[in-house]
């Protein structure tokens, strides 16, 4: 029962953090998504110039600075204006920021489930269980020596990031016409791995 109901309450997690995903990458609240996604692509610009030791200490530097003026701000103004409206981050000081004991339980086991899920899918592609997939596999692997070959990896991650943003926007507009595109991929590229499965003994898969 203990299992069950912790299961449940996993699934909602993750639902809820899908949800969310979903409104930021379509632009549901264009506002918050331009926060996000600006902020982000501002750090990983400041990573391409900066060490991470130094974008840290120089966001530090630019938190305390607004956050000093702001204090000594309120305390002139109440100086002046003869109030007492106490620390002007009271409400934040006071609100509660730690993780409970079941909260870093249930962020360990949805961390462990993918782990787990990740292992065992690289145990089978690098042992070989289908020699298909371990072919595609390894030409994804191949292709990927080029793209390291001409980007480094925060480039990468900016196209990631841009990707990310946009592609989900210009797929639900233009739907009809990438799936059509995709198909005929699709098609091709099972043509291709049919003709190749057929040729090698031992490629065909279990289910065949």
């Amino acid at each position: 029962m203990q299992a069950s109901a912790d299961s449940t309450k996993m699934e909602c997690l993750w639902s809820n953090w899908k949800c969310q995903a979903i409104d930021l990458l379509y632009w549901r609240d264009i506002k918050q998504t331009g926060i996000v996604f600006g902020s982000i692509l501002l750090l990983l610009f400041s990573l391409t110039q900066f060490s991470v030791v130094s974008v840290i200490a120089y966001l530090a530097l630019a938190a305390l600075s607004a956050t000093i003026s702001f204090r000594i701000y309120k305390s002139v103004l109440q100086a002046v204006q003869k109030t007492d409206e106490g620390h002007p981050f009271k409400a934040y000081l006071e609100m509660e920021m730690s993780l409970s004991q079941d909260q870093i339980q249930k962020y360990t086991d949805c961390l462990q489930l993918y782990v787990n899920s990740t292992v065992r899918e690289l145990r089978r592609l690098f042992l070989v269980q289908d020699l298909v997939d371990s072919l595609k596999f390894a030409v994804l692997m191949w292709l990927l020596t080029y793209v390291g070959a001409l980007f480094n990896g925060l480039t990468l991650m900016i196209m990631a990031v841009v990707s990310m943003f946009t592609l989900p926007v210009v797929y639900d507009k233009y739907q009809a016409q990438i799936d059509q595109y995709l198909g005929l991929v699709r098609t091709h590229i099972n043509t291709v791995m049919a003709k190749i499965q057929a040729k090698i003994p031992g490629a065909k898969r279990k289910a065949e």
